[in-house]
């Protein structure tokens, strides 16, 4: 059974920076695409960001892009996610997810088979 457990959220202003991580349990951490979700209040679940099994490739949300940035350890078995110049629109619970790669990155989120059970980011104007 795979876990996943995120930390680092917390109340920031607008223009501030924060950075998540997400902890994954199992041996086989190297074999995921992991990506980052979030979901705000009254919205669907979004794609935030996702990275390959060894790290070599992203994808991003267009909304995200140039401000967030997806890593992951895998000698760690950590994924991380880096968010700078936040805005109040960041505001959500923010989701690590792991999927067995059949690709190296992907987006939708129905494909992910693990989740977290998220940290609140919350971004003040």
């Amino acid at each position: 059974q795979v876990q996943l457990v995120e930390s680092g959220g917390g109340l920031v202003q607008a223009g501030d920076s924060l950075g998540l991580s997400c902890a994954v349990s199992g041996r086989t951490f190297g074999s995921y695409v992991i990506g980052w979700f979030r979901q705000a209040p009254g919205k669907e679940r979004e794609f935030v960001a996702a990275i390959s099994r060894n790290g070599a490739n992203t994808l991003y949300a267009d909304s995200v892009k140039g401000r967030f940035t997806i890593s992951r350890n895998n000698a760690k078995n950590t994924l991380y996610l880096q968010m700078n110049s936040l805005k109040s629109e960041d505001t959500a619970i923010y989701y690590c997810a792991a999927d067995w790669a059949s690709r190296p990155t992907y987006s939708d989120p129905d494909e992910y088979e693990y989740w977290g059970q998220g940290t609140q980011v919350t971004v003040s104007s």
